[in-house]
């Protein structure tokens, strides 16, 4: 079976989290991905949070998976002329350097178009054009600047980060997808483009509802699906809403029996109007169905502290996926809270390739996230991430370099 993006070279010049991301989707996909590291060294995740001493981190495998490694010292003038070599032969060029470092390597957009005016250059920064556009910015930067933190919490807490990582992998995502367009649009005009992605732009069209949501603020001065409303005060931006679930359906996280000794003994249960009927009979709690105070959504808003209290009375008597078939029979959204070791251990998943068994030469058996997205044209075969540099002599030998020319650049130390 042919995949979506074969044919699709990429020079990977990024490292840690957001860039990465990017270039294993389109790896997934099919495209050839040829990541650039420094020899001896490699991307900096290589080392981090180890848990086999000398050996790559997960922390680096789960994000290069389906990659070639080659290593390269483009300050060499001869690292230089490879650097040329790949650049003309590539089609997309993919990086997250600090502001500026493509720039004082030399590799300008201009030096890049005179090579390949073909050639798409994607780039991940902090920010866009601004005050900020030259700041470094890491994950939880990110979520703090893009509106993610101040929205997440307890209205009596500081604001919190999340566990997802929305303005790393999530700005990753929002790359790609800015990659493939560019791609796409290059069969019209023949010609490559800048993509650019700031992390905080992207985790901000994340958070779009609560950009929503600071616009009806300002227009009523509150807002009935918060757990402020009724008794709480709202101030002059949108607030931390617990779990609420910021939509036309109320939600919160319940006890389920076993919380006393398990941490993720909770369901996520939604007060769906259409079978708030469903809910009172389940809970036995049937009077609410014809009783004002609790028979319209409009006048449950008033009320829901006191429903969930109701309802979690019911599902403390239940774990929480006995609670989980029950409430499917009624067609009652509920999600159970799942912890990392459930997910790890969940067959579905790793049927549909969610979660993938790796064998690393050197880690051993491993497990990894595969492809969120799935095609039914072009399936994902995960493979291993590459040990640093083991691809080097292979892609040289792909772009015209003789086995003298490698031996040369080898002794040099220019790979």
């Amino acid at each position: 079976m042919s995949k979506a993006l074969d044919g699709v070279r990429i020079l990977d010049f990024t490292h840690v989290q957001s860039g990465p991301t990017c270039t294993q989707l389109l790896a997934w996909f099919g495209a050839d991905v040829i990541k650039v590291e420094r020899a001896g060294e490699g991307d900096a995740t290589r080392g981090q949070l180890r848990d086999i001493p000398d050996v790559d981190s997960l922390y680096f495998t789960m994000l290069n998976h389906n990659k070639r490694s080659i290593t390269l010292d483009t300050k060499n003038p001869k690292g230089k002329q490879v650097l040329d070599t790949l650049i003309k032969q590539c089609d997309v060029l993919v990086e997250n350097f600090a502001p500026g470092a493509l720039d004082r390597m030399g590799v300008t957009w201009e030096h890049i178009q005179k090579l390949n005016p073909r050639m798409i250059v994607a780039s991940v920064k902090g920010f866009g054009p601004g005050k900020y556009e030259d700041c470094k910015v890491y994950e939880n930067v990110a979520q703090c600047a893009g509106g993610s933190a101040s929205t997440t919490g307890f209205d009596d807490g500081p604001p919190m980060v999340t566990g997802a990582q929305i303005g790393d992998s999530g700005t990753g995502l929002h790359l790609a997808l800015g990659i493939v367009a560019a791609l796409y649009q290059r069969n019209t005009t023949g010609r490559g483009q800048k993509v650019l992605a700031p992390m905080q732009d992207a985790v901000l069209n994340l958070c779009r509802v609560k950009l929503r949501d600071q616009q009806r603020l300002e227009r009523t001065g509150t807002m009935h699906e918060y757990p402020q409303y009724p008794d709480g005060e709202f101030g002059e931006a949108v607030p931390r809403a617990g779990n609420a679930s910021g939509g036309g359906q109320p939600g919160w996280i319940l006890k389920c029996k076993g919380w006393e000794t398990d941490p993720n003994a909770y369901i996520y249960f939604i007060t769906q109007a259409a079978v708030w009927k469903a809910i009172c009979k389940v809970i036995g709690q049937e009077d609410w169905i014809t009783e004002p105070a609790y028979a319209t959504p409009q006048a449950r808003l008033l009320h829901l502290k006191p429903i969930f209290a109701r309802i979690e009375q019911w599902t403390m008597t239940k774990t929480k996926f006995e609670a989980m078939d029950i409430l499917n029979e009624f067609d009652i959204p509920c999600g159970p809270i799942l912890s990392m070791k459930e997910i790890a251990e969940d067959p579905s998943l790793r049927e549909t390739g969610t979660i993938v068994e790796i064998d690393h030469p050197k880690r051993g058996k491993y497990l990894t996230v595969g492809n969120p997205i799935k095609m039914s044209d072009s399936a994902t075969d995960v493979t291993r991430s590459p040990l640093l540099g083991e691809h080097t002599e292979e892609v040289l030998t792909q772009l015209g370099y003789s086995a003298d020319d490698i031996a040369a650049l080898r002794s040099e130390r220019v790979i």
